[in-house]
């Protein structure tokens, strides 16, 4: 479709199916898609920037493609010839054409996996060799595999299920590295793919597709990339809802209906009753305040009453549809008295009798119930929107719903009604899929959480101990502030005045709580309280809430992140459960989040690993103890280094007893696009979340041997010490650290609304765990991840050679273990160490290159130790799918590698290659109209956009940010 009359270059399609790796199946169509895509795209880009633009990208895929054969550093170098002798403007260009072909390359992945999975259930069968039938068991596969191998009746099956709950939180951890409408134009994309492969497809539909995919991809080539401005928190707020509006909510009654076939499929002819919370929603988005000064109070009652708005647009964007469906006359006594009564009141209320009340026969008594229904919701949206406008609505709350039962209230009536007439049919349409939203989504779609570190909390109890004139509260012992606390929540005097002196600090924590008094209180979910280390931590929030005026006050949720805190959490809980004022307070419920992602930069993946297992166990130990029904919420990133990896596979290698139905995790950033951005994904991502808790709730994995713990314990210590060697010990790891990596620059890819530290200043530990992950990602060094476990292996082994088949027992009999191994194997799958060297010869001082050096030699041999534990002679020898996959993409990365290196080397270093040419002149192919998008970056031209395009290419070959 080259429309410009220049020649057309070779497409690189012909080069992609030459190295691809040898089809696993016949079936497999991946390089089938990512060749038409790309085929597409190529032309896209000689038409707008001409046929040399073409040959350099041609070029540069070459070169990649020779390293990425036989890992050979000359094509690095000779990669990094080519790109250096780019002027600004077609560098830019590169990078967005090779950032572009990885997003693409990406869908042509997921329609992939979707025809592979559409061809199994026609077959009716397994993925045969692949490991995802480990990860992606569908609910009905799940309840067939409890009855048929696990030998539980349909009826525990049902009886779980309906008693269980798993909540999924999303935040808005700045780890989309992708703008929201490029999303968008992906998922047309995914669609115009999707359709173009479908065995019905007609040849004219097929041209129209084809013409709509070149221009979805045209679209996303011509969009840019880069977010100008940091997002507000009402902005990441927007989008994590936008996701509702396309996905989920019309995805949760579609997944509920799946799960009665399945019932139905094992004997049980009932459905999940409506009220049962199987799936729900939270959020952090406008609520997490840790570290983040942009989240205000007045942030989060606008995130609060912005939900609530969405709520009731969306039930009310429903309703009359189901009014229209909802027509016949017949109806119980009830609903008739009930219609009957609305009618006179609506009549006798001339403000209310409008139009639609004059027109409405009486035969239709179920579209009067509905016809109320409908007005309060609109009531209720508009409420919201002039609260959210302007602080005060001319609506009152009288003629709106407060509460949902109200909302539930009359849609139970038909339901109800309709039964009793023998309808049971249409009850069980939209109307059941109508009582299943509000179920689920309430009147604030979803529930917000407050996140707040420790101290801050801390420093509004000391400014009032020091008001009070009796003493410091920092200084006090814990014993003293939990006496002090406990006195003050059983007594009824009111703890501080408004004459109370405040710093702004102190004025936004108590501005806060003074919010969630005001709000309704189903706006809200948990109080979590970041860097918890005592009972005193929990017991201030609970003072807190008290002394502010919360009706219904939140529950309190400590998050328990660093080694220590996770060794000391279950003695902190127990001496939270023997106070007798905290045990009533919590009626016999206790959430405790668990930390992934500080635990990890704390002290390395495999020690965290270990301490959150064995913290969880002793958590449940202590909650069964003081007979309290214990919910873990687990606080997951994306990445590996940040506990990331496969839904199904993280649940079932959970410790015994610790989900028994009842989970809370995170959902953050890119995972939410990944789990939410299509209808199909959503349904697999609620299967997956529903049938994992399900089963590890039914069929507990086993605990571990005696001797298998011993032997973690040791391993622990020895990744601990020699991680914390390299990364706290070692004098000049910092200035490694930002030499040979992106982490300075970080913060100019504008993807999220809080700052990459904590606090302005310090070193690794007051940097946030996403930003020090997205440093090694982009490098493909993968440090915090595999780094202390080849000491750890290694020095069991020399200690006792009987050891390496403890661990090979250990990795065939214990889920946790081989998920631990199995997801570091993947990394370095992800990982190349030549371009982690490359960035070293480029970026760091000569003094400090043999540092690097040695941090190789590790790199390589935990890499051999890890396959020697899981028996494998290659990487992802047991995943060749995956191992397919990545192989695709990694040609694409490593230009992108290689432009990253070098022109940070250009930032870094102004006087590097000072005979790189200027601007070529302004053409109509000219790739230098793209100097214009950034005229005011305190780098030479071109260099900064340069860069970020680099940062999210990178993000989308690896699939992560941080």
């Amino acid at each position: 479709m080259a429309g410009n009359g220049l020649e057309r270059m070779p497409s690189i399609d012909a080069q992609l199916r030459a190295i691809a790796p040898k089809k696993v199946s016949d079936d497999d169509k991946l390089v089938e898609y990512d060749a038409l895509l790309l085929d597409r795209f190529l032309d896209i880009l000689q038409d707008l920037h001409g046929s040399h633009m073409r040959k350099a990208v041609q070029d540069c895929y070459q070169l990649s493609a020779g390293y990425e054969g036989n890992r050979d550093l000359e094509k690095l170098d000779e990669l990094g010839k080519v790109l250096t002798s780019l002027d600004a403007g077609e560098s830019i260009v590169i990078a967005k054409a090779f950032s572009n072909m990885l997003n693409l390359a990406n869908l042509a992945e997921e329609v992939q996996i979707a025809y592979r999975r559409r061809n199994k259930q026609k077959r009716g069968g397994d993925f045969a060799d692949e490991a995802h039938a480990t990860t992606e068991s569908d609910i009905e596969e799940t309840f067939k595999r409890l009855v048929g191998e696990m030998g539980k009746t349909p009826e525990e099956i049902f009886e779980s299920l309906k008693n269980q709950t798993v909540d999924l939180v999303l935040t808005a951890h700045p780890t989309q590295a992708v703008r929201r409408s490029l999303l968008q134009k992906h998922g047309r994309i995914r669609n115009c793919l999707t359709q173009l492969n479908a065995e019905d497809v007609t040849p004219d539909e097929k041209f129209e597709l084809d013409e709509a995919l070149h221009r979805e991809i045209h679209a996303s080539f011509r969009t840019d990339e880069i977010r100008r401005d940091p997002p507000t928190p009402q902005d990441e707020m927007r989008a994590g809802m936008s996701y509702f509006h396309e996905t989920i909510w019309n995805g949760v009654p579609k997944f509920l209906r799946r799960v009665d076939t399945a019932l139905k499929n094992i004997g049980i002819n009932e459905r999940v009753p409506y009220n049962t919370p199987l799936i729900q929603f939270s959020s952090w988005m406008g609520g997490d305040r840790d570290g983040n000064p942009r989240v205000t109070p007045e942030v989060t009652r606008d995130v609060c009453l912005l939900a609530r708005m969405m709520a009731a647009n969306l039930y009310f964007s429903q309703i009359e549809d189901l009014m229209f469906e909802l027509s016949m006359w017949r109806c119980s006594e009830e609903l008739s008295v009930c219609a009957d009564k609305l009618l006179r009141a609506s009549r006798r209320d001339a403000k209310h009798f409008i139009e639609f009340w004059k027109r409405l026969p009486i035969n239709e008594p179920y579209r009067v119930i509905l016809g109320d229904v409908r007005d309060k919701l609109y009531n209720t949206r508009e409420r919201s929107r002039q609260l959210l406008a302007n602080g005060r609505s001319e609506y009152p709350e009288e003629t709106t719903f407060t509460d949902v039962n109200q909302l539930l209230e009359p849609l139970e009536l038909c339901y109800r009604s309709l039964c009793a007439c023998g309808d049971r049919p249409i009850a069980d349409g939209s109307l059941l899929d109508f009582l299943r939203q509000v179920s689920t989504f309430g009147l604030s779609l979803v529930r917000l959480d407050i996140r707040q570190e420790s101290e801050r909390h801390t420093d509004v109890l000391d400014a009032i101990t020091k008001y009070l004139d009796i003493g410091s509260y920092k200084e006090w012992p814990e014993e003293q502030r939990q006496e002090w606390l406990l006195s003050q929540l059983s007594g009824k005097r009111p703890l501080f005045g408004d004459d109370l002196p405040k710093t702004e600090e102190i004025s936004d924590v108590l501005d806060t709580f003074h919010v969630i008094a005001e709000l309704p209180s189903d706006n809200f979910g948990a109080y979590i309280i970041s860097m918890a280390t005592s009972p005193s931590d929990v017991l201030a929030v609970e003072l807190l809430q008290r002394s502010c005026r919360v009706k219904n006050p939140l529950r309190v949720a400590p998050l328990f992140e660093k080694l220590a805190d996770l060794e000391a959490a279950p003695a902190a809980v127990a001496r939270l459960f023997s106070i007798d004022w905290y045990s009533k307070q919590i009626n016999g419920r206790q959430e405790v989040m668990i930390g992934y992602s500080d635990s990890g930069k704390d002290a390395g993946r495999l020690s965290a690993a270990w301490e959150l297992y064995k913290a969880q166990e002793e958590l449940v130990k202590v909650a069964k103890q003081y007979g309290v029904k214990l919910t873990m919420f687990h606080g997951r990133g994306g990445t590996v280094g940040r506990g990331g990896g496969p839904t199904h596979l993280a649940i079932l290698s959970q410790p015994p007893d610790t989900v028994d139905g009842s989970l809370r995790v995170t959902v953050q950033g890119e995972v939410i696009e990944q789990l939410f951005g299509e209808e199909v994904l959503c349904f697999r991502a609620l299967q997956r979340f529903t049938a994992a808790t399900l089963e590890h709730g039914m069929h507990p994995p086993i605990s571990p041997k005696p001797e298998w713990r011993a032997l973690m314990d040791e391993m622990a210590v020895v990744a601990t010490k020699e991680y914390r060697s390299v990364v706290f010990q070692e004098p000049r790891f910092v200035e490694y650290f930002r030499s040979a990596t992106p982490e300075l620059e970080y913060g100019r890819m504008n993807i999220g609304s809080r700052p990459a530290k904590r606090k302005p200043s310090g070193g690794i530990e007051s940097l946030r765990a996403i930003p020090w992950i997205f440093a090694w990602t982009q490098t493909r060094f993968h440090l915090p991840v595999w780094l202390g476990f080849g000491d750890a292996i290694k020095s069991v082994i020399k200690k006792d050679e009987k050891n390496l088949q403890m661990l090979k027992d250990m990795y065939n009999e214990w889920p946790f273990f081989r998920v631990t191994i199995d997801l570091v194997e993947m990394v370095f799958a992800k990982g190349d160490p030549g371009i982690a060297a490359l960035y070293d010869k480029l970026l760091v001082s000569k003094e400090l290159q043999p540092f690097g050096e040695r941090l190789r030699s590790q790199y390589i041999e935990t890499q051999n130790l890890i396959l020697q534990v899981a028996g494998h002679r290659d990487i992802l020898e047991g995943d060749p799918y995956l191992r397919q996959r990545l192989n695709l993409r990694d040609p694409y990365i490593t230009v992108l590698s290689v432009s990253q290196a070098y022109t940070l080397k250009h930032i870094r270093d102004p006087s590097f290659d000072k005979s790189k040419k200027p601007p070529a002149p302004m053409s109509k192919t000219s790739s230098t109209e793209f100097l214009k998008l950034n005229p005011t970056s305190e780098y030479a031209p071109g260099l900064e956009d340069t860069l970020i395009l680099t940062m999210k290419g990178i993000a989308a070959g690896m699939q992560n940010t941080g």
